[in-house]
Order: C-alpha cells, then structure tokens, then sequence
C-alpha cells in the first residue's frame, strides 16, 4: 500500500482522482506538436509578396501543417536549393526574391500540392 502523502490513484485517462497533500498541484500535460502528414496531403500556397518591405520584393509559402521543426526543415532545403536567405514567420515561410517558379518546382519535386 502506498503511504505517501497523496495518493497516485490514476483513472482509465490518466488524470489524478485523489490526493491527500494540501499542496498538491495538477500539472497540465504539455501542448503536443501535430503530426506533420504526408506531402501529397499538404496544400502549400506560393505568393509574392512587397508589402511593408521597403519595397523588396519576397516570397511567401504559407499553408503548412504540422510540426514546428518539419517546417524549419523545409526552410532550410528551400534555402539553400534557392541560394538565398530567408526565415519562418507564424507558421509561413519567407525568402529573398522573386523565386515563386522555382520555389514551385522544387516543392512540387519533393511531392507537396501547390496552389
């Protein structure tokens, strides 16, 4: 039997049903990342986009779904197949330049829907 100061009693989904400690606290379980599908079922959209850039022209490939550090791997093949700089921004990717046709070819290579 357990005699610790709260007790682990646990239902079928795992929360905590009793405990004795006056100063026990419920830790929410962490936020879990979504499981980033398959290519063929992402739908990604390539746009060029000047606005509140001085001018510079960028584009932006938006409409990912998935994983933070999948998204980040992208980035980073797109970059460096374009040879160009570029970041990920509340879930969109933007690089340097005018490169939405080869942007467009190289996801489309790799398997993604492009819009």
């Amino acid at each position: 039997m357990n005699r610790d100061n709260h007790k682990n009693d646990r239902n079928g989904d795992g929360r905590v049903v009793y405990s004795t400690n006056p100063d026990f606290r419920v830790e929410a379980d962490a936020p879990r990342e979504p499981l980033t599908p398959d290519p063929t079922r992402q739908r990604l959209r390539v746009a060029l986009d000047s606005r509140q850039r001085a001018g510079k022209t960028v584009t932006v490939i938006s409409g990912f779904v998935g994983a933070a550090a999948d998204l980040n791997d992208l980035a980073r093949l797109l970059k460096g197949r374009c040879g160009v700089g570029g970041s990920v921004k509340d879930g969109d990717i933007i690089m340097q330049g005018d490169l939405k046709e080869k942007i467009t070819t190289i996801l489309r290579a790799a398997g993604y829907g492009v819009k």
